[in-house]
C-alpha cells in the first residue's frame, strides 16, 4: 500500500483509474496512420507547427501536429544543423513502440541517407531505449581516435506519453538531449521548410534508404547489457539471488529485460513481454487516459496488485514506453514516490562508489524533494539544484563532477563505477537495477531504507497541482524576478529564498520558487495547456502543505494579475 504523505495529483480520482483499457479507450491504429501521412498541418496554428520542450518535438497525427510533413522538415534541419556544427560521424538512429514510432524513423532515414548521412539503426529491426542510444553514442565517441568524426542521435519516442502521440529527440554527441540553443534553431529551420512546402527537403524512398551505403546496423542491445557490470554490482544481486518482477510495459526494454537476466544469470522475470501499439493491457492512468506512466499508482496498478497478491519478488519494477523512467515496487511499501526512491539511491551511491569523484556533487532539479538537499549534506556533499529539464546534468556526468543526476518525474542517471560516464540522457532501467543491487549489498528494500532517512531527516509530504492562466499570465510567471514577491511569509514561517534562477548553475527557470525552513513551493507555466503547475513541499504534514498551496495560488496570482 501507499504511504498516505505520498500524493502525486491533485483532486478526485477518475472513476476507472487504475482498471484495465476498454475497447473505447484504444487508438485507431489505422486513422493513425492514415493521418500521419495525409495530413498537413496548418502553421497558422502554433500548435500544429514544430516546438521542441524539454524532450523532443511530440505530438499526434490526429492533432496534426506530428505528421510525416514534421518529421521531414525537423529531420533535414537536424542535417543542416550537425553540418553546420561539423559533426560528420555516424547518426544512430532508434524509436521506441508507440504506433508513430516506425513510420517516423523511416521518414528520417528516408531524409538522412537522401543527404548521404551514415547511420546506424539496430541491428536487430527492434526497439531501442533512449538510455542504450545515449550509451551507444558516447561509447562510440570515447573509443574513436582522436580528432576522428563524432557521432550523435536521433530517438523516436514520446516517452510515457498515450499511445496516439509521437514524438523526435536530437542527441548530439555529448550523448544527452540537444540544449535549447540547438533545438530552438533546428525547430526554426524545421518550420520554415514547412512554410515553403518542403521545398529543400531531399528524400529517396525508404527501400533506397536501407539499401544505401551510408545505412549500416548496431546492435544497441549487447553494446548497453554486456556493459552493465561496468556501472552496477551484479555480482552482488546475483550472490544474494534477489528475484526481480520487470514489466517494460509494452516499450522499448521488452528484449532487454530478457537479456539482462540470461546474460547476468539473474532470477529475473519479465511479467508482460507484451507489445502492442494500442496498450490495451495497460490501467487507466489517474485521468482515465492510457499513460504509460511507470511513477503513477494508477498507470503501475497491476504491478502493483502483483506483489500485494504474494508475488515472491523481493524487487519489481516498471519503465515507460522509451525505459528513461523508473518505478519501483516493493513488497513492503508499494510504489515508492519517485522522490523518495531518488534519496535512496543518492544515500546508497554516494557510500558505496569509492571510484567516484570525491568532490563530485549530488544534482538534482528545483522541483525535487528537499530530502535529497538533507540527504546530500548528511552526506557532506555539495547539492546543485538546476531547472527542470534533465540536459542540465549533461556535463557534470561527462565530467565525473557530478556522478548522479536526477529529477522528480522518476528519471536519473549516474556514472560508473570509475567515476566515468555511463549515460547522459535518463536511464530508467539502470535504476530499476539499482533497486536490485540496494537489496543485495544493505539487506533492506529501498522502502525500508526511505523509512530510516525520514527518521533521520524528516518525513516530507509533496504534491503537485494546477492553478488556471491565460497565456499573458504565463508568460507574466516566466518573466518574474526576485523583487516582484513582497511577501516575507509562507504558511508561517519566514521566506529565506526567493528565486527565479537556479542556485546551482544560474539558469532560469521560468518561473518562481519560495523556500522557508519547513516547506518550499515552484510555480511554472505549462507549455501546453492554460495553467501554471504549483510543485509543493512541507515537512510539517499535510495539512501544511495546503496551507502551502492556497497561500502559493494566491501570491503567484497577485503577482502575474
Amino acid at each position: 500500500m501507499l504511504r498516505p504523505a505520498v500524493v502525486w495529483h491533485a483532486g478526485a480520482m477518475a472513476s476507472r483509474a487504475g482498471t484495465v483499457a476498454q475497447p473505447q479507450d484504444l487508438v485507431d491504429l489505422t486513422a493513425l496512420l492514415d493521418a500521419y501521412y495525409d495530413v498537413k498541418p496548418d502553421l497558422g496554428d502554433p500548435g500544429q507547427r514544430v516546438a521542441f520542450g524539454t524532450s523532443g518535438h511530440r505530438g499526434s497525427s490526429l492533432k496534426a501536429s506530428f505528421n510525416e510533413g514534421h518529421i521531414l522538415a525537423i529531420t533535414q534541419a537536424i542535417v543542416e544543423y550537425r553540418a553546420g556544427q561539423g559533426i560528420t560521424g555516424p547518426l544512430f538512429l532508434a524509436k521506441d513502440t508507440h504506433g508513430l514510432s516506425e513510420p517516423a524513423q523511416n521518414s528520417a532515414l528516408e531524409v538522412l541517407a537522401a543527404n548521404g548521412v551514415s547511420v546506424l539503426i539496430d541491428a536487430r529491426h527492434g526497439y531501442t531505449p533512449t538510455p542504450a542510444l545515449s550509451h551507444a553514442i558516447l561509447t562510440y565517441n570515447r573509443n574513436a581516435p582522436a580528432g576522428a568524426p563524432q557521432a550523435d542521435g536521433i530517438v523516436v519516442t514520446p516517452s510515457h506519453n498515450p499511445p496516439a502521440d509521437g514524438g523526435f529527440k536530437y542527441n548530439p554527441p555529448h550523448g544527452g538531449p540537444a540544449d535549447t540553443d540547438a533545438t530552438g534553431w533546428i525547430a526554426n529551420r524545421a518550420n520554415e521548410l514547412l512554410e515553403n512546402g518542403l521545398r529543400g527537403v531531399k528524400r529517396i524512398p525508404v527501400a533506397d534508404a536501407l539499401a544505401a551505403e551510408t545505412t549500416g546496423k548496431f546492435d544497441f542491445l549487447s553494446s548497453y547489457v554486456d556493459d552493465l557490470p561496468s556501472v552496477l554490482d551484479l555480482n552482488a544481486i546475483r550472490e544474494a539471488g534477489v528475484r526481480i518482477g520487470a514489466d517494460p510495459m509494452g516499450g522499448a526494454s521488452v528484449d532487454y529485460w530478457g537479456e539482462i537476466g540470461e546474460r547476468h544469470h539473474l532470477d529475473l522475470t519479465v511479467v508482460n513481454p507484451t507489445v502492442d501499439p494500442q496498450w490495451a493491457f495497460m490501467t487507466l492512468d489517474w485521468d482515465e487516459k492510457i499513460r504509460m506512466d511507470c511513477s503513477s499508482p494508477s498507470a503501475m496498478a497491476s504491478l502493483i496488485n502483483r506483489m500485494s497478491e504474494g508475488a515472491t519478488f523481493d524487487v519489481a519494477t516498471g519503465n515507460d514506453a522509451d525505459a528513461d523512467r523508473h518505478g519501483i515496487v516493493t513488497p513492503d511499501g508499494g510504489l515508492m514516490n519517485p522522490n523518495h526512491y531518488l534519496a535512496v539511491a543518492i544515500d546508497y551511491l554516494y557510500r558505496n562508489r569509492s571510484g567516484w569523484n570525491p568532490n563530485s556533487v549530488v544534482g538534482k532539479t528545483l522541483v525535487s524533494s528537499s530530502i535529497i538537499d538533507r540527504v546530500a549534506d548528511g552526506l557532506g556533499r555539495k547539492l546543485v539544484e538546476v531547472p527542470v529539464g534533465f540536459k542540465w546534468f549533461v556535463p557534470g556526468l561527462l565530467s565525473g563532477e557530478g556522478a548522479f543526476g536526477g529529477e522528480e518525474s522518476a528519471g536519473a542517471a549516474f556514472n560508473k563505477m570509475d567515476g566515468s560516464v555511463w549515460t547522459t540522457d535518463k536511464d530508467g532501467i539502470l535504476l530499476a537495477l539499482l533497486a536490485s543491487e540496494i537489496t543485495a549489498v544493505t539487506g533492506k528494500s529501498p522502502s525500508q531504507l526511505y523509512r530510516g532517512l525520514t527518521d533521520q531527516f524528516g518525513a516530507p509530504v509533496y504534491a503537485r497541482i494546477d492553478a488556471a492562466a491565460t497565456r499573458e499570465q504565463k508568460a507574466a510567471l516566466g518573466k518574474l524576478s526576485p523583487s516582484d514577491v513582497t511577501a516575507t511569509q509562507l504558511a508561517g514561517e519566514a521566506i529565506t529564498a526567493k528565486l527565479t534562477k537556479a542556485p546551482g548553475n544560474g539558469a532560469s527557470i521560468g518561473g518562481l520558487k519560495v523556500v522557508t525552513e519547513n516547506a518550499w513551493f515552484a510555480a511554472r507555466p505549462s507549455g501546453t495547456e492554460d495553467v501554471y503547475k504549483i510543485y509543493a513541499e512541507s515537512f510539517k504534514g499535510a495539512d501544511h502543505l495546503k496551507q502551502v498551496q492556497a497561500e502559493a495560488k494566491a501570491l503567484v496570482d497577485g503577482v502575474i494579475s
